[in-house]
């Protein structure tokens, strides 16, 4: 079993964490890069700061894993691709400057799918990442290598990006708590982007309480980040024990439980009976243009990848994996008026997510119709992705933050997860549901039985 002591310094914490790495990460293979000499000469510092009655900051003397799409100075960064599997930044991304004044230890780089491109977190770098909870299966993606590592307790924290889904998937699938901020509530300064119009970096940790510390310290304002907005963070901190009495949870009677496996649909079904224990309103509710918004998501998601990539996929080759280059060169058949319409249609499906959310706080929804699929399903990568993100891609379209914590496990042991989704600017009110929820269940708590 993953390791659980409770370390009593951050040298100890950080040890911990490498010894999880050294004897699980030949199992799944979520870690591309491991700076282990620089982390724990900063874990000394902090706990002999520490001993001095100072404190860095919030996350002071706290290991974490950053995901290795995102700048970090001095320690290779590949971008999961072989285009880049030397190549080594020579300054931060804003939310790892962040981190490091916050206090936090960068313990090295997790792995993800190609270019954050796909759903498998398989790459030329290192290749397949797995799923700790069966080897078997897929840890989700793009940001599988950081969910699969905070379930093998490789760090307590981790960073993830999400584009369609990349942070809420991976942490349903491996049975930790991911959160995708609102567009723009999170610098994406330092990042190698997919969808600058969808991208968001976003933290993954085992409970609620640690994503809100970790996001607590990434938010904010970076002139540097064109898509960053002036949106007052405040003290998130505060209300998230505050209780979920009279909170209006919106449950869907169309898409988001279209085609759920009956065991995800389950569970889900008795998350929501927790929640409405605790005083939440479970309210009905349509959600018009749901159907279409992965689609035209789709559209603009490509369509912006095929522009980051346009000399790479001018002239293909070796150093992509097949996969990746046929569901990437898709976006080559959209036209500026293809595009043109998914604007139009964002703007109309964000419309009506505002009629939705006059009525509710919190739309409800499995994370993803099913729970971890084989690594060989004999899917295409486009067909792979899009049956794991079928909710995650809409609310990534309407610019919404989410989240996604543990609500169950099927009968063959998957992790299965709950979606909370709040409109923009509203991550307080998913952590107090969040917390709520966890306080009165275990599904967080469970860790995978890897090979000794």
């Amino acid at each position: 079993m993953v390791q659980v002591n409770i370390p009593t310094t951050s040298e100890a914490a950080v040890k911990q964490c490498i010894e999880n790495i050294e004897r699980w990460n030949p199992h799944i293979n979520a870690i591309v890069t491991l700076d282990a000499e620089t982390a724990l000469e900063a874990a000394r510092r902090a706990d002999a700061l520490t001993q001095s009655g100072r404190a860095s900051g919030l996350l002071h003397g706290v290991p974490i894993l950053v995901k290795d799409n995102i700048d970090t100075a001095g320690l290779r960064t590949t971008y999961a691709s072989g285009f880049f599997k030397d190549h080594v930044p020579d300054r931060d991304a804003t939310v790892v400057r962040r981190l490091r004044e916050a206090g936090a230890i960068i313990l090295g780089k997790v792995t993800l799918h190609e270019f954050a491109f796909g759903v498998r977190s398989n790459n030329p770098v290192i290749g397949q990442c797995r799923n700790p909870w069966n080897p078997a299966r897929i840890p989700g993606g793009s940001s599988g290598g950081s969910g699969a590592a905070i379930a093998a307790g490789m760090a307590p924290l981790a960073l993830g990006t999400d584009t369609g889904g990349s942070v809420r998937v991976p942490a349903s699938l491996n049975g930790v708590c991911g959160l995708r901020p609102t567009v723009g509530r999170v610098s994406n300064h330092g990042c190698m982007p997919v969808s600058a119009t969808h991208d968001t970096i976003g933290p993954l940790a085992r409970t609620v309480p640690e994503l809100a510390r970790l996001f607590s310290v990434m938010a904010g304002f970076d002139p540097h980040d064109h898509v960053s907005e002036r949106q007052e963070v405040g003290n998130l901190l505060v209300d998230m024990h505050a209780g979920i009495k009279g909170l209006r949870i919106g449950i869907p009677s169309n898409h988001y439980f279209d085609g759920v496996d009956s065991e995800v649909a389950y569970a889900v079904q008795e998350a929501m009976r927790v929640l409405e224990s605790l005083g939440a309103i479970m309210v009905p509710i349509t959600v018009d243009g749901a159907q279409t918004a992965h689609a035209y998501a789709t559209t603009m998601i490509y369509s912006d990848a095929c522009a980051v990539h346009e000399e790479r996929l001018a002239q293909p080759d070796e150093r992509w994996l097949p996969a990746t280059l046929e569901r990437m060169q898709m976006g080559l058949q959209y036209t500026g008026r293809d595009y043109a319409r998914a604007l139009r249609a964002r703007e109309a499906w964000c419309r009506s997510l505002e009629d939705v959310f006059s009525s509710v706080d919190v739309i409800l929804s499995p994370t993803s119709p099913t729970v971890a699929p084989p690594i060989e399903d004999g899917r295409s990568l486009f067909e792979a992705t899009r049956a794991v993100t079928q909710n995650t891609y809409a609310g990534a379209f309407g610019k919404l933050p989410g989240l996604s914590v543990p609500c169950g496990f099927s009968s063959d042991g998957m992790p299965i997860g709950l979606m909370l989704e709040a409109a923009p600017w509203r991550e307080a009110t998913l952590f107090r549901a969040g917390v709520a929820y966890q306080n009165q269940t275990d599904w967080h708590l469970r860790q995978p039985a890897l090979p000794a």
